[in-house]
């Protein structure tokens, strides 16, 4: 099977690294050669740290690297069976992607995104084919996390569903079925808890640090609060709470008035170089 994806940024880069490590033939389009070439980039420097660690040999690592092919076209994705969007979490921006895949994409494609908050089914109407449209919602960082939730639209067909459900599969994912609510299953659950232990910080007056060692140590959590929204990044973590509010108008989705401060003062977490937590090689890249 040949695989598209839209869009290099941090979850593009990790699910085209999980297309070419899984044997696909994958095409990842970007909006220049610079930021196609940082892809790669990335993409490279993950596979190269694996083979430093010892999770894969070198001509593993290049015939990897073999897989990939980069575009600026959308075009060049016509042959592929499965497309997958990862642009800005923008829904003006995805429908235009999904009107123009639509259009160039062979009729039988599976067109899927990579959305963590917004309706499929509102992407899904700017083709007109939204029975090809399904969710692929990976988490970050796509090539090291297991779970891929693979979400029903009401149009979506069983054919295009079971094609993303048995793609990741192949692919070594552990996915799940969901359906077009807001925040599927894992973010309706996570973004109103992590919002609750920020409010806790300010209300409790808990330093971070205690925050996160008591999550970790107190419910086993695997990363803290804390430390989770900043891997995320906190502007994302911030469109997600207001899109999630926005649809369900439940209060503990709301973003907690100090993330919004962090996101309107650069504060980002981890790619910024500064969150919670300071970070050594923050970039300010691209989500």
């Amino acid at each position: 099977m040949k695989v598209g994806v839209v869009g290099l940024g941090t979850m593009g880069a990790g699910i085209a690294q999980v297309g070419i490590q899984a044997g696909f033939d994958t095409v990842g389009r970007e909006i220049t050669d610079e930021l196609a070439e940082r892809g790669r980039a990335t993409i490279d420097r993950y596979l190269t740290r694996g083979v430093e660690k010892g999770r894969m040999t070198e001509d593993e690592r290049t015939a990897a690297l073999g897989q990939l092919t980069l575009t600026t076209e959308l075009g060049d994705l016509a042959d592929c069976e499965l497309v997958i969007e990862a642009v800005l979490e923008e829904l003006d921006l995805k429908r235009e992607v999904f009107a123009e895949l639509d259009r160039v994409c062979r009729p039988d494609a599976v067109l899927a995104t990579n959305t963590s908050a917004l309706s499929v089914a509102e992407i899904a109407e700017a083709t007109q084919r939204p029975e090809r449209v399904v969710g692929m919602h990976f988490f970050n960082p796509a090539p090291m996390l297991p779970l891929v939730e693979i979400v029903r639209a009401p149009k979506s067909s069983d054919e295009a569903i079971t094609t993303a459900y048995g793609w990741a599969e192949r692919a070594g994912k552990q996915p799940v079925h969901c359906n077009d609510t807001p925040g599927f299953i894992v973010n309706r659950i996570l973004i109103p808890l992590l919002n609750d232990c920020v409010r806790v910080l300010d209300e409790a007056n808990v330093q971070p640090e205690d925050m996160d060692k008591a999550m970790t140590n107190g419910a086993s959590w695997p990363l803290g609060p804390c430390a989770l929204i900043d891997l995320i990044g906190v502007d994302v973590h911030v469109h997600a709470s207001e899109a999630l509010h926005g649809k369900l108008r439940e209060e503990r989705m709301a973003p907690p008035e100090r993330l919004v401060r962090m996101q309107a003062e650069g504060l980002l977490g981890r790619k910024s170089g500064r969150g919670f937590y300071g970070y050594e090689g923050g970039s300010g890249g691209r989500t």
